[in-house]
């Protein structure tokens, strides 16, 4: 009788052993692609939303379709760009890929 109780408790701490075996490997897959590709995915678009909601009047920025302009107005929502001398379009600022701030670089109307 004792000899079942010693093979039954044997086989119920190889079966969690066996569990914690097959689990780890993917464990271990979760981590690797969260620290490689999940977190530094989030910190980019933190930042690029960031970037996004600082945009200023007389900002550089380049739009999702790439075109290259100054911000000539800013809404909540909206941008306004001159695109060339007297040309202004209205873009949606959550389509904006860049942002560059004033002072730094060639104006964008050269």
């Amino acid at each position: 009788m004792t000899s079942l109780l010693i093979s039954a408790s044997a086989a119920g701490a190889g079966g969690a052993g066996g569990f914690l075996v097959t689990v780890m490997p993917l464990v271990l897959i979760f981590a690797v692609f969260y620290f490689l590709l999940i977190r530094p995915q989030q910190k980019k678009m933190k930042e690029h939303q960031g970037k996004i909601s600082a945009v200023q009047k007389n900002d550089q920025v380049v739009t999702g379709g790439g075109l290259l302009g100054k911000a000539v107005k800013v809404d909540d929502e909206y941008v306004e760009v001159e695109i060339a001398t007297g040309v202004r379009v209205k873009a949606v600022k959550a389509t904006l890929s860049d942002v560059i701030p004033r002072g730094s670089g060639k104006p964008a109307n050269d």
